[in-house]
């Protein structure tokens, strides 16, 4: 698979694999562990496409989409607050209005809803077209 015909449902297969993987702050590798932008560094990594290291970073990567357009695989940006756009984590979708996310030390790589489970929506980024 190039990064020319990777799909979404590529990327969210890939990530699947990592569940249950440990949180580690600054982790961008399975066997350090992951935060969650090395997470979503990884897995896009894997198809040869390079995305920003920070979440805030991966806010500008790709192209803005709505939260009612959002795909499996494009990249889902939250903040820690309701009404806040300070991106502070970042995840990937996989449809069904859940993403799939290196949630935090306690938890590791988890799915998790994108509305509600504590997470504040600010923004989508398509990253494959």
């Amino acid at each position: 698979v190039t990064s020319e015909n990777v799909t979404g449902a590529d990327i969210v297969s890939y990530a699947r694999n990592y569940l249950g993987y440990k949180y580690t702050s600054g982790g961008a590798t399975p066997s350090r562990g992951f935060d969650c932008s090395g997470f979503t560094t990884y897995v896009y990594k894997h198809f040869g496409i390079s995305l920003s290291r920070t979440s805030s970073g991966q806010n500008s990567n790709g192209m803005s989409v709505s939260k009612s357009e959002m795909k499996a695989g494009d990249i889902i940006c939250f903040s820690g607050s309701s009404g806040s756009k300070r991106i502070s984590h970042v995840g990937i979708y996989i449809g069904g209005g859940k993403f799939i996310h290196a949630a935090n030390s306690r938890q590791g790589v988890i799915i998790s809803n994108v509305s509600g489970d504590g997470y504040y929506f600010v923004s989508a980024r398509r990253i494959i077209k």
